[in-house]
């Protein structure tokens, strides 16, 4: 059973409406790609394990859902400053980028 949190701690965390702006493979890794992401308010690196379920093509100017506030993490040599969301299957063989159905401001808060 998974572990239940307070509201509180749920609080907490940054779920934000992003745009990547450019994409381009890892150097040291096959099946990560680095991203440019706008966020409104700032743009960030992130870096994600996307390269067997997307193009550079298809991500590019993709809205997508960035956990904004998770702590900075070094990959394979590279600094990602947050995590794009997705969902993704028991085995791992489907992942699908969540994004908002319409249009909304950049940097505007997942509730």
């Amino acid at each position: 059973m998974t572990e239940k949190i307070p509201f509180k701690e749920w609080e907490k965390l940054e779920f934000v409406v992003g745009k990547i702006l450019n994409v381009e493979s890892h150097p040291n890794a096959d099946k990560l790609y680095i991203m440019e992401v706008d966020l409104g308010d700032e743009k960030r690196k992130l870096v994600a394990g996307l390269k067997a379920h997307y193009t550079e093509k298809k991500l590019k100017g993709k809205h997508v859902i960035v956990f904004k506030n998770l702590e900075p993490a070094i990959i394979r040599g590279i600094k990602s400053e947050g995590m794009v969301l997705a969902a993704v299957n028991k085995d791992r063989s489907k992942v699908c980028l969540l994004e908002p159905d319409d249009d909304i401001e950049l940097g505007s808060r997942v509730s």
